[in-house]
């Protein structure tokens, strides 16, 4: 059997498909949204790349200093032989896990870039001899099937991508999580945490213009893609704390009163001076706001680590 092997179970027109969608129901109707996914074409992906290294994105690093010195215990705890990653773009975030993770047999990223999936996959053969990695083609978000690989099984979902999620869409997706899972097999979860409003708008709306670039983009996407005259330069950054729902959310602002034409949906939108397009919700946690959403999805929360700053949390949760 060769190392690495891909999957498609994504149709060929799914991504158009879903734009359309997305764009139909989200700007047809007020309050104008647009889902986050959209941000990501290869522009967009090198932009998110370059705000992980901004002085203000926490984040990020983060995550890698709790996955630096905690996953030799989350091997430990898991004695996981597959590792299923999803949204798992260049895998860099696992690599950590997969050094680890001694025993382990197959890794199953999941994404809906082939390239980076396959960069990815062909990479870790290559500084892991031995290591089968079966890619999926795939939309987490969306029921999946997976391969047949050996257990235990350890599903990693990190980077604080759950908090794109709303409630209702997270506990959909936590118990697609769980349904994947055979009774003590673990997820291995990345949330960011609750703090001072200060330090979580500086994340979202950085100095250099970073994010609000990358916010922007979306709308180069629906142009790009659907023939739409959206002009980015009418459009202003802003990013807000909703203290109420405890996350963060990022809004494209018009700047006057404009009309915007997407002829691939037969749609013209109308924007007031000063009405916004929410393009993110970025929830963030609490310690026992999570143990309750794992544990109505079937998953007992097992074990909590922060980085040193307490600003971000990995959890490793076990299903009953």
């Amino acid at each position: 059997m060769s190392p690495f092997l891909l999957t498609r179970t994504l149709p060929e027109d799914a991504t158009d498909a879903a734009l359309r969608a997305d764009v139909l129901r989200g700007l047809a109707h007020t309050p104008r949204t647009l889902p986050p996914k959209w941000f990501y074409d290869a522009h967009g992906s090198d932009l998110f790349e370059q705000i992980t290294e901004l002085p203000e994105y926490y984040p990020t690093r983060a995550e890698r200093e709790i996955l630096i010195a905690r996953s030799g215990e989350i091997a430990a705890a898991t004695g996981a032989r597959t590792l299923i990653e999803l949204g798992s773009g260049s895998s860099e975030k696992t690599r950590h896990p997969i050094e680890a993770l001694t025993g382990l047999h197959t890794y199953v990223p999941v994404d809906v870039s082939e390239s980076a999936l396959t960069q990815a996959g062909h990479a870790l053969i290559a500084e892991r001899p031995g290591l089968e990695v079966h890619a999926l083609i795939a939309d987490f978000t969306a029921p999946l099937t997976l391969p047949d690989t050996p257990g235990p099984r350890l599903v990693a979902f990190l980077g604080g991508t759950i908090g794109n999620l709303l409630p209702a869409e997270r506990a959909a997706f936590l118990a697609s999580v769980r349904a994947l899972l055979s009774p003590g097999d673990a997820l291995l979860l990345g949330t960011d945490l609750v703090k001072d409003e200060k330090v979580l708008v500086r994340a979202y709306d950085d100095a250099a213009g970073v994010t609000a670039a990358f916010n922007k983009n979306v709308l180069t996407v629906v142009n790009r893609e659907l023939g739409a005259d959206f002009d980015p330069r009418a459009f202003d950054h802003v990013a807000v704390w909703d203290a109420e729902n405890e996350w963060i959310e990022m809004r494209l602002r018009s700047r006057t009163e404009q009309i915007v034409k997407i002829p691939a949906l037969d749609l013209t939108v109308d924007f007031a001076a000063g009405e916004d397009i929410r393009t993110e919700v970025s929830a963030k946690f609490r310690k026992e706001g999570v143990r309750a959403e794992l544990s109505s999805a079937g998953l007992d929360l097992a074990r909590w680590w922060t980085d040193d700053e307490g600003r971000f949390a990995l959890s490793l949760s076990v299903a009953r």
